[in-house]
This record gives structure tokens, C-alpha cells and sequence, in this order.
């Protein structure tokens, strides 16, 4: 009988839990995992993290809803920096002390992971039909180089990927949080009335979920009209099936500063392909190919013709987090 030299160096299948926690939501998953790959991912379970107070007791109500035992293993994605003895989530009340996951959990193995991170690990293995195409050459991302991935959601998230000689090292920024950039004179309007808000006025304030409501009422302010929605759930709905004028030249303004964002952190990292993501990203897959995203992702002065040369892909992929959780794992074990 031939040897299993993958079995033998501790690479034989293993099922773990995939965990995606973002600001809102927690999402587990039942994963396998073999030789550095996911190999299959079970169906999600999302819970609301509002109503759950800690993430120990979210995993306990993972287990009763699915009805077994848990697996002694974990990758973990978190809405945060993977540094210190704390982890304070960026938009999400609970605590989580690495140190003290093991047991809390009872598992033997685990990894954690930015939430972004997870992102990128899951860009490394997923396949072309989850990547569908934006902007720029419509050409498979590249085999080597720089990946840079960003992604509006309850914040802006932000990775990237680097790739050479059929290796991936995936690196997790915090690169949503750099200074929102304005690039006309509604932007100006857009970073003056945020000033008198925020000490400083990041690019997530405008580029994620919520910010839409600060589109919102700059538009609204402009206009000389009242701003009657303040929730940017309502707006988004409001706004994606056209029945609020403001509200959808609030999309529009939101696409235009994706773009440009989504440019400047490529070109910071010396990309040659963006990979968009986030849930809010996957809601805009229809709109943002005909708003001015792409005009505004390649306005980069002297080096316009580098920028349309780059693919920019959407991920479809259902649950990028819990895939990306299940591959740092995979990766590490």
C-alpha cells in the first residue's frame, strides 16, 4: 500500500469551525479541511451579536443549533487587529482575549485571523466564478504580484495578497481607516460638514454601510431639502430600488469613493489587481459596474494607464469569511 506522506506530516482530513465575526453578525460554519486547502464548507449560521454576550456563548449557540458536538478545532476571523492580550472589535461591544480562546472554546487547535485577512485567504483559493469582473482588462488576476482587496461593510475592510512562484502570503491592513481624500467640490462639502463631527475624517466614515447616511445628508444639505432617513438600512433599500432621488445620488457619490479609495490603496501597494468585497460591495455588484467607480479608481494622474490596466474583480463567493477562516487554518496546520 503507497504511503500517505500528507497523512504522515499531519495533513490528513480534519473538520473544524469556520467563524466570521464581524460588527454585526457572527457566522459559523462546519469546515474540512486537507493538504493547505478547504475542502468543503458547510451551511452557515448567522447570529446577531447584539443578542449574544460574549462570542463563547455565540459558539455554544452555534453547537445547539446544528445539534452535535463541536470540533476541537477553529479558524477564526475577527473585525479587528490581531494584536495585544485584548481584542476590542471595532464595531462590536464584545472582548475577546486570545490567551484564553482555547479553553473557553475547548478546542486544541486554532487561528486567528483579521477579519480582511480571512478575505484574502479566501481570494488565494476560490475560483474564477467567484470572481467576477468590474472594471479594467477583463483578464484573470495575476500569478504573481500584489492583490489588493477592499471591502465596505459595517466598516471598510482592507488586504492584500502576495503572490510568487505558486506561493500566497496574505497580509491584513487596517488600510480603511487612511484619510478620506476629496476629489471635487461635493467631496469638500462632504469632508467640511464630517469635520464638525469627527476629529478626523477617515475614508470609512464615508465608504461603508453607515456612511451612506453621511452622503446622505451632505446631498440633502446641498439640495436645501430635509433629510427625513437616518437609518442607512432604509437609505440602502431606499436607494437600490430607485424610490428616494437623494438617496440613490447618495449610491452614486458612494460608488465614486469606493473607486477612488479602492485606487489609492492599490497603488500604495504596488497592486496589479483589486479584488472588491464586504457585504455592502456585494449588494453594489450590479450598480457599480455602470456608476463611476471605475472612472474614479484609474483618476490617478501620471499613472492613469497603469491603473486601467488593472483587473478589478468582485468576490461572489456566499460566505468569503468563514472560507477564509477555514483556509488560514488549513494553511498553518
Amino acid at each position: 500500500m503507497p504511503v500517505d506522506h500528507r497523512r504522515e506530516a499531519g495533513l490528513a482530513m480534519k473538520e473544524i469551525v469556520a467563524v466570521d465575526i464581524g460588527g454585526t453578525h457572527a457566522r459559523f460554519a462546519i469546515a474540512t479541511v486537507e493538504a493547505g486547502r478547504v475542502v468543503s464548507l458547510g451551511d452557515a449560521v448567522t447570529l446577531k451579536c447584539a443578542e449574544h454576550a460574549s462570542m463563547q456563548l455565540a459558539w455554544e449557540a452555534f453547537g445547539r443549533e446544528i445539534g452535535r458536538v463541536l470540533p476541537r478545532a477553529a479558524g477564526i476571523a475577527v473585525a479587528c487587529p490581531i494584536q495585544g492580550d485584548i481584542l476590542k472589535l471595532t464595531n462590536n461591544p464584545w472582548i475577546i482575549r486570545p490567551a484564553q480562546l482555547a479553553e473557553q472554546l475547548g478546542v486544541d487547535e486554532h487561528v486567528l485571523v483579521n477579519d480582511f485577512g480571512a478575505v484574502g485567504y479566501a481570494v488565494t483559493q476560490v475560483d474564477a466564478t467567484h470572481l467576477r469582473h468590474l472594471c479594467g482588462p477583463d483578464t484573470d488576476l495575476s500569478a504573481n504580484g500584489v492583490t489588493t482587496i477592499v471591502g465596505p461593510g459595517t466598516g471598510l475592510g482592507s488586504a492584500y495578497v502576495v503572490r510568487r512562484d505558486g506561493r500566497s502570503l496574505v497580509c491584513e491592513t487596517e488600510g480603511g481607516h487612511v484619510d478620506f481624500a476629496p476629489l471635487d467640490s461635493v467631496d469638500d462639502r462632504i469632508l467640511q460638514r464630517l469635520r464638525q463631527r469627527y476629529r478626523r475624517v477617515s475614508a470609512e466614515r464615508i465608504v461603508s454601510g453607515p456612511g451612506l447616511v453621511n452622503l446622505y445628508e451632505t446631498i440633502a444639505e446641498l439640495e436645501g431639502q430635509p433629510a427625513l432617513i437616518h437609518d442607512d438600512k432604509e437609505l440602502w433599500t431606499l436607494a437600490l430600488e430607485g424610490r428616494d432621488p437623494m438617496a440613490s445620488a447618495a449610491v452614486e457619490r458612494f460608488c465614486l469613493a469606493l473607486g477612488a479609495v479602492a485606487g489609492d490603496l492599490a497603488l500604495a501597494q504596488g497592486a496589479n489587481g483589486v479584488v472588491i468585497a464586504g457585504g455592502v460591495g456585494l449588494r453594489l455588484a450590479d450598480h457599480l459596474p455602470r456608476s463611476g467607480f471605475a472612472e474614479r479608481f484609474v483618476a490617478k494622474g501620471r499613472f492613469e494607464s497603469m491603473m486601467a490596466r488593472m483587473p478589478v474583480k468582485l468576490i461572489t463567493h456566499p460566505q468569503p469569511g468563514l472560507l477564509g477562516a477555514a483556509a488560514a487554518f488549513a494553511e498553518r496546520f
